[in-house]
């Protein structure tokens, strides 16, 4: 008799996808779609895909989508969570759609207290369009448009979206993950599932961090991104919750 130890989650299609080898974007979509499946919002949810490397997000995830200009997808879930607050509403953005060109939209969505979640990849580079320096990568990281290194002096210091964003009053539930390995995966499947939770109590914003690795952009192996990512990332992100306003009332 046959014995099945894993099956696709019913909330992926059963498609390949166009990540390169090590991307962890595959990995992250995995979670979304166990996570909604487990919590049976499959039928009612929607995610506003961004322009860059997951703006096919859609064909892969088993849910309704909708497709932002770049950066704008704060906008168009606040619109969509306003009309209809019974749905499960979630961006889902890199680090250049959203600490970028989209900057403005997050920070006054996230101050508005808008009631839906925020996947935001931050992978520390651009990686659709080549490779170029992010608000995100790291002083000393090299990129098409900083190809000695990321220089504080010419161009300014990372920013740490999740941080920055947790201090607005807005903010919900804050929390920075990644899937570097088994132990952080299962956080961060807990973490989704969290704000996805609250989201759906009408607590505020929710927002999630994942570090993840471009091994195409950033000239290495998966193997040894995903060791770069936690050696190096993390000590400039550091893995954790960052703010969440929900905590005091659990313990009453």
């Amino acid at each position: 008799m046959t014995q099945i130890v894993y099956e696709r989650s019913a909330g992926l299609q059963d498609v390949d996808t166009h990540y390169c080898p090590g991307c962890h974007h595959g990995i992250i979509h995995k979670l979304i779609a166990e996570v909604l499946a487990e919590m049976d919002l499959l039928d009612i949810a929607i995610g506003i895909s961004p322009v860059g490397c997951a703006v096919l997000a859609g064909n892969y995830l088993n849910c309704d989508f909708v497709e932002a200009a770049h950066g704008r997808a704060p906008a168009v879930a606040t619109g969509i969570k306003r009309t209809r607050p019974d749905k499960l509403v979630f961006t889902y953005q890199g680090d250049g759609d959203l600490a970028s060109i989209g900057a403005a939209e997050i920070v006054h969505a996230t101050a508005r207290g808008e009631k839906f979640s925020t996947i935001f990849i931050n992978n520390a580079i651009y990686g659709m369009t080549g490779g170029q320096m992010a608000p995100t990568t790291l002083i000393g990281q090299k990129a098409t448009t900083a190809q000695d290194g990321r220089d504080p002096i010419l161009h300014g210091n990372p920013i740490r979206m999740a941080e920055m964003l947790s201090t607005l009053e807005g903010m919900a539930y804050c929390e920075r993950v990644c899937v570097a390995d088994i132990p952080s995966l299962m956080k961060a499947r807990k973490a989704i599932k969290k704000a996805f939770t609250l989201q759906m109590k009408g607590v505020g914003h929710t927002f999630i961090e994942f570090l993840s690795t471009c091994p195409t952009n950033w000239g290495m192996s998966p193997v040894d991104a995903g060791k770069w990512l936690k050696s190096t990332m993390c000590a400039y992100y550091p893995l954790g919750v960052i703010k969440d306003t929900t905590a005091k009332e659990a313990e009453k």
